[in-house]
């Protein structure tokens, strides 16, 4: 896919190298001459324009861009212009970053497609991995359901999905199970890296450092981790 990123501080820049990196075009964008250059290396397109002169923009490939994303966090006033020019450009898809709940309301009385709150949701991960202890990470699906990646408590290590029976007992599904698996290295170094063991069948067993990927209510699946 192709996107166009607009502002390089961490979470632009973050973001714009993790797309290339995955095999993504990424054309990002900034004011700042300097990060421009710093990051040209690392973004398959690194472009020096004001994100709030839609002249400018126009100038950049919008027909063929999936997806425009305005991750300017602390320049409310530039963030803003920014996503109205597009806005106004017609752009495929349009997802803006929202700092704050005005900056969230501004937002969408413009019309973007997707407001992204990183600081938020990062915020509210790591809330619930502090609350149990276990829980590596977390996703909300909605206000009730989550998927959550949770190291496999002691008790079932050695016991099979069929007699953990996660389903009956607390109404929750195990979608895979994270484990580290032995690769060799270009250099041919033995290493150990995670990777996901693909659907679980009743007879797979939990082994120590398993992480489950879990699906559920997270009362529910307070049950299972406590």
């Amino acid at each position: 896919m192709k996107y166009i990123i607009i502002g390089l501080g961490y979470f632009g820049s973050s973001l714009a190298m993790k797309l290339t990196e995955m095999g993504h075009e990424v054309i990002a964008v900034d004011s700042d001459l300097a990060k421009v250059n710093q990051l040209k290396d690392r973004i398959t397109h690194t472009v020096c324009l004001d994100a709030t002169d839609q002249q400018a923009l126009a100038t950049l490939p919008l027909s063929d861009t999936d997806v425009v994303l305005v991750g300017i966090g602390e320049d409310f006033g530039a963030s803003v212009m920014a996503v109205a020019n597009f806005k106004q450009l017609g752009v495929k898809k349009l997802i803006g970053r929202a700092i704050s709940p005005l900056h969230q309301t501004v937002l969408e009385a413009i019309g973007v497609d997707k407001i992204i709150k990183p600081e938020t949701e990062a915020a509210e991960r790591l809330a619930k991995s502090l609350d149990l202890k276990d829980i590596l990470d977390s996703l909300d699906l909605t206000e009730d359901y989550n998927i959550v990646q949770a190291t496999v408590p002691a008790r079932y290590v050695g016991k099979s999905m069929q007699e953990a029976n996660f389903r009956q007992k607390y109404n929750v599904n195990v979608l895979t199970i994270i484990r580290l698996r032995e690769t060799t290295s270009l250099f041919g170094r033995t290493e150990h890296k995670p990777a996901a063991i693909g659907v679980v069948a009743a007879d797979t067993v939990f082994q120590p450092d398993d992480v489950m990927v879990i699906f559920g209510k997270m009362e529910d699946i307070r049950k299972v981790l406590h």
